[in-house]
């Protein structure tokens, strides 16, 4: 790759000027920067504006001083990239000693990623003397499209992703209506038959203008008979057009609802086969309404808009075959403001596809405030922060009305437009027409039918441009809906699943690192865990105890290496049949809005009420149990807001008690309650891990006491393993996290005691 060395170096583009100025008096004749990282925190993760830049011969760096050093690329030269609780570093060494050191935030780890890519490729150029060669892995991941080393994204693939829904989306949506064809299939017959009867009266007219009215106003006699049968005619017309038209606009309606019933129950289904992964990009505003508002909007589409645009375009067929056998030359006049409304269709359908796309998404801006402070009210009223919140839902309020102010001023001109010029046709039609009478050519009949007929036509015609409207937001909200549907999740179903009917509870992690987004959290972690062991996970906050524990629970698949589970890989287990085998109890637990025993039978929906109990007591959660006002029965409200902390945790130790797993999980579960109901919990859990393979992660090491072994972990990796007394004796990583929760208890009574080697003799 060749670049301008006049033109602003890659990721540059948000550096001051200065730089780039600096920059270009720094690089020599025809060399081009190849990548670029910037510099935003020191050694004392003081924010900085420095820059490191990469070129095909060297590697130059900008302190925050302004002073510049470089670095040529020689044998022996190599760059280390590691990331931790946020932040990224980056270390150059040599054969002898690190040379440099520079960390950034995890913003900037893509750009640091691709300036090590490109220096190990320049790196090897230098060294044999050869051009730079791409890797072929360079590419990228969904259209195989070969990507610029200073490309963060495929060109090709965010160019479809932001291309505007097309209507052509609504086709898809056939896979939903195809149970329901011979419905459709009815009510499109329906819709053929109601609408030739209701072209009927319009034909009905010409005898009874030419044959009845007019002779009689020139003296004739009305034969009453003739006018009986013309007006029964008319009468068994129009009521045979409602009979029709109320069966099939029945018929559709069902099938329509169906439909959009089928779309919300496939979309929700879709939403919870997907891994934790694709919630964490999401907000849950955004999520409802498209299952909600959007499926609805397609919904009223199908029973009603579809069903009139198809009435009409059959309307304008027979209509335009009707007025071409009464008079072909004046049938042509008809279509004169047609190629005119066309062009205006044209005109504005790309703005109106680009707005109703627009319009859902800052329509999720609204009900996503509303889903984060709803649930957070509490959080809202405590701090006092009600005005805020209130601010913020009027500024997306307000952002939402901008947006449809701005399509309606579109809207509201298109269709008056369209209005006026099928008014101008009509114009057109009855001064030919009167031409013609003044000739001789047709009959005054004949024109008040045609009259009739053009006014049914250009009707039809207005409604037609209306719908555009109508289809162009079903268009868009199919294809958020869709959005969902094309996700693959991050953790597939297995294509040859292993059954799983037996767990015994033996725990392999080969090799295993995972990375989020552009972020190493776990990293080359090695553990067995043996059947009925109990594994305390300890380390700062940030360490990948959380993560670590989610790939066992394949929440997450690991990026490299196996977890293995009585010997076979995780990823062969179907995820729900897996997942029945372990019992997860948070930190934070999640109730769900209804009684007591639903709650704790959550994991066993037609549990006994007498396992139910069994499960409580074992919980100690029996007895708080009875003091409420139904007992067991008795309603806990959304999220348990009518529970405290310690009586949610054990309703949920309860749940996970219910389903008797051999694989528990035990995640900070006593973290955020007092000492007195620590204990309680802690009795709790003593009744939860028999016989069972555990693994707890904890801050307070006294909740460790009956773990077989500790595990310390540090960055992502395993520093130590083995029992309290031997990890004190190595004066490790475990040994400082002790001594420093033991000062901490020194100073806060509150707190439990610290761990002591009586309290882990049961352990070894």
């Amino acid at each position: 790759m060749t670049l301008d060395p006049n033109a602003s170096p890659p990721f540059l583009d948000d550096i001051a000027d200065e730089f780039r100025s600096e920059v270009r008096t720094r690089l020599r004749t025809n060399e081009p920067v190849v990548a670029a990282l910037p510099i935003d925190l020191d050694s004392q993760l003081h924010f900085v504006n420095s820059l490191l830049l990469l070129t095909p011969q060297r590697l130059l760096c900008r302190t925050p001083d302004g002073q510049w050093h470089e670095w040529a690329l020689a044998a022996g030269l190599k760059l280390d990239l590691h990331d931790h609780a946020g932040v990224g570093q980056l270390e150059l060494l040599d054969a002898q000693a690190r040379l440099c050191h520079w960390r950034f935030t995890l913003a900037h780890n893509l750009h640091a990623i691709k300036l090590l890519d490109q220096f190990q490729i320049h790196l090897q150029s230098c060294l044999s003397g050869q051009p730079p060669v791409l890797p072929e892995g360079h590419r990228c991941p969904s259209c195989k499209a070969p990507l610029e080393p200073d490309q963060d994204e495929c060109p090709i693939c965010t160019k479809v992703i932001h291309t505007p829904p097309s209507t052509w989306t609504l086709f898809r949506l056939w896979r939903f209506a195809k149970p329901y064809q011979g419905q459709l299939l009815a009510g499109l017959v329906l819709t053929l038959l109601g609408t030739a009867a209701s072209l009927v009266p319009p034909y009905l007219t010409i005898p009874l203008m030419d044959e009845v009215l007019i002779p009689f106003q020139n003296g004739q006699h009305i034969d009453p008979m003739l006018v009986a049968l013309y007006l029964g005619g008319l009468f068994g017309a129009a009521l045979l057009a409602w009979g029709l038209s109320w069966a099939k606009t029945y018929i559709l309606a069902l099938v329509s609802e169906r439909i959009g019933a089928d779309l919300r129950t496939t979309t929700y289904d879709h939403l919870l086969r997907m891994s934790l992964e694709y919630f964490g990009g999401k907000r849950t505003g955004d999520l409802m309404s498209r299952i909600g508002s959007e499926s609805d909007r397609i919904c009223v589409f199908l029973s009603l808009h579809l069903l009139d645009f198809a009435s009409d375009v059959l309307m304008l067929v027979m209509t335009a075959v009707i007025l071409v056998s009464i008079n072909p030359l004046l049938a042509l006049v008809t279509l004169v403001p047609l190629p005119f409304i066309v062009w205006m269709i044209r005109a504005v359908r790309f703005r109106l596809q680009t707005g109703f796309e627009k319009i859902d998404r800052v329509w999720s801006e609204v009900t996503s405030v509303l889903a984060d402070t709803i649930p957070g009210v509490r959080v809202v009223k405590a701090f006092a922060q009600e005005a805020r919140e209130s601010h913020r839902f009027k500024v997306a309020n307000q952002h939402n009305l901008a947006v449809n102010d701005k399509i309606n001023k579109i809207w509201s001109l298109f269709a008056p437009s369209i209005s006026l010029m099928t008014e101008w046709g009509l114009l057109v039609v009855w001064g030919f027409g009167i031409w013609l009478v003044s000739r001789a050519e047709i009959t005054v009949g004949v024109l008040m039918a045609f009259i009739a007929y053009i006014s049914r036509f250009y009707g039809r015609l207005d409604s037609m441009s209306r719908i555009v409207s109508v289809t162009e937001k079903s268009a868009s909200a199919a294809k958020r809906i869709f959005d969902i549907l094309d996700h693959v999740s991050s953790v597939p179903e297995p294509t040859q699943p292993v059954k799983l009917d037996h767990v015994d509870g033996r725990i392999e992690l080969t090799d295993v690192s995972f990375r989020y987004g552009n972020r190493e959290v776990n990293k080359g972690i090695n553990l067995t865990i043996e059947p009925g062991e109990m594994i305390g996970l300890v380390g700062h906050s940030g360490s990948g105890k959380s993560t670590l524990v989610n790939l066992i629970c394949r929440f997450y698949d690991v990026s490299e290496g196996a977890i293995k589970v009585d010997g076979v890989d995780v990823r062969s287990f179907p995820v729900a049949n897996f997942r029945r085998h372990i019992g997860l109890v948070l930190q934070e637990p999640f109730l769900f809005f209804g009684t007591i025993a639903e709650n704790i039978a959550y994991g066993k929906p037609h549990a006994s009420r007498a396992e139910i109990i069994a499960a409580a007591r074992a919980a100690h959660a029996h007895e708080f149990i009875l003091r409420l006002p139904q007992g067991y029965d008795s309603m806990v409200g959304e999220r348990g807001q009518g529970l405290s902390g310690g009586e949610r945790q054990r309703v949920s130790i309860a749940r996970a008690l219910l389903i008797d797993p051999r694989i528990l999980i035990l995640d900070e579960a006593t973290s955020s309650v007092d000492s007195e109901t620590e204990k309680e919990i802690q009795k709790a859990l003593e009744n939860l891990v028999q016989g069972r393979t555990t693994i707890a992660i904890a801050h307070r090491l006294s909740t460790l006491h009956r773990a077989n072994r500790l595990v310390v972990m540090d960055r992502g990796q395993i520093v130590e393993v083995g029992t309290h007394d031997a990890l004190m004796a190595a004066e490790g990583a475990y040994y400082n996290l002790y001594q420093a929760q033991a000062r901490n208890n020194d100073t806060d009574p509150d707190d439990a005691p610290p761990l002591t080697p009586t309290l882990m003799k049961g352990a070894s």
